[in-house]
């Protein structure tokens, strides 16, 4: 059954103009002001459709229902976050249409020495003759995660008209600041009140993802002795200097983001601010075995403890923030959440893809909480990046699994 989408582009776009760029740092929550903005947009339109429970809480997470046809089934979860990755600011993002992709090189207008090649993309070699929408290049798209968001929206309206369509409550849920771990810092499972929910935050169609990595944050703050450098001898204890050696000592060849795939883990600094009297060096823990992020933040002790030794008047504190674990074990408490994501994407027509996250979503955190809460595909290629990219036709298909994954609920 072929299901219009009369809308989904056009929303897509307006999500994608709001900058909701998350803050990190920030003393409040959300962390930006346009995260509440999208979510009031967002709230309108779901009280337009007619979903009168709608409401945006004191700190910007929107939720609704959509009424069930039928009754007596469970109530099930559909969640997106509408914050943006801080990594490549969000301000002026100018989406740009390229309807009946011919599979050439894309140049972004607005930065041309940012290209997203077909050669070095096979996502995008997958969307010959399909819509592919873009950035200009000096911004990211925020297909992460405003393409969950609207195809939550696209469904939504598309259940809403269509009330034959036999399907329990749907809660819909839209949380902010996810890009800096605090998705679901206010969002209860009691009140989303669902047995299971499913985040639409992930790459390419039919993939689901029942599996994260655990995630901690380290920050190490590096001291040293500041002075005048024309007295400095035998006094300075330059921190910068240490912050160069601390880094050289972590792994080069294993354990870093540019060499592991698949199921091994990372140490990954990722920002690094101060001065001579103190320098902060900010790194993120990740690895599917969650007991391995103790090993990790030892490793960061050691190094730690030795550039102490050799040089007496430093001291380095090495603080370590739980962020989220990995969803798999809470998946075994209702294995319906995958066999049904798994079915109801065969019956949109897609062959299933049973994955892993090299990363973390809302779920994580929710499942941790007590909802099982699995992720499914909503078209999202090279995120946080300038080159990041969407595709129309696989955030259709992404409606389509929704509405099957409604009914195979209710059956």
């Amino acid at each position: 059954m072929s299901i219009p989408t009369p809308t989904l582009l056009d929303r897509f776009c307006r999500y994608a103009r709001i900058n909701t760029e998350a803050v990190e740092g920030s003393k409040t929550y959300p962390s930006s002001p346009g995260q509440l903005e999208l979510g009031r947009m967002l709230l309108g339109e779901l009280k337009e459709l007619g979903l009168a429970d709608a409401q945006q809480s004191e700190f910007g997470i929107v939720m609704a229902t959509i009424p069930a046809t039928v009754s007596g089934k469970p109530t099930i979860a559909w969640i997106a976050h509408v914050d943006t990755s801080p990594e490549t600011t969000g301000k002026n993002v100018k989406p740009i249409v390229h309807a009946n992709y011919d599979g050439k090189d894309i140049v972004l207008p607005g930065n041309p020495a940012k290209v997203i090649r077909f050669a070095d993309s096979p996502d995008l070699q997958k969307c010959v003759g399909k819509t592919i929408v873009t950035t200009d290049g000096t911004t990211l798209l925020g297909a992460d995660n405003k393409a969950g968001v609207a195809v939550i929206m696209e469904t939504a309206a598309y259940l809403v008209k269509n009330t034959s369509i036999p399907h329990g409550p749907i809660r819909i849920v839209f949380t902010c600041d996810e890009e800096i771990g605090h998705g679901v810092d206010h969002a209860d499972p009691k009140e989303i009140g669902a047995v299971v929910g499913y985040t639409l935050d992930g790459m390419g169609q039919g993939e689901i993802e029942a599996e994260t990595f655990s995630a901690d944050k380290a920050l190490v703050t590096i001291r040293g002795v500041n002075i005048h450098p024309s007295i400095a001898k035998g006094r300075m204890v330059n921190s910068i200097r240490l912050a160069g050696l601390f880094l050289d000592r972590l792994p080069r060849t294993s354990l870093t983001p540019e060499t592991t795939e698949g199921r091994l883990g990372f140490i990954h600094p990722y920002k690094m601010e101060g001065g001579v009297a103190e320098t902060q060096l900010h790194l993120l823990l990740r690895d599917f075995i969650t007991s391995k992020l103790g090993e990790e933040a030892e490793l960061l002790r050691t190094i730690a403890r030795t550039i102490e030794a050799e040089y007496p008047g430093a001291s380095i504190e090495v603080k370590i923030e739980q962020q989220y674990r990995n969803m798999a074990d809470g998946m075994k408490s209702e294995p319906r959440a995958v066999e049904y994501a798994l079915e109801a994407i065969r019956r949109a027509g897609l062959q299933p893809k049973l994955g892993s996250i090299r990363g973390g979503t809302d779920g994580s955190q929710l499942t941790a909480k007590g909802l099982p809460t699995p992720n499914l595909s909503t078209a999202e290629h090279n995120l946080h990046s300038p080159l990041e990219w969407t595709c129309l036709e696989e955030m259709q298909s992404a409606v389509k699994v929704l509405v099957e994954l409604a009914q195979v609920w209710a059956k």
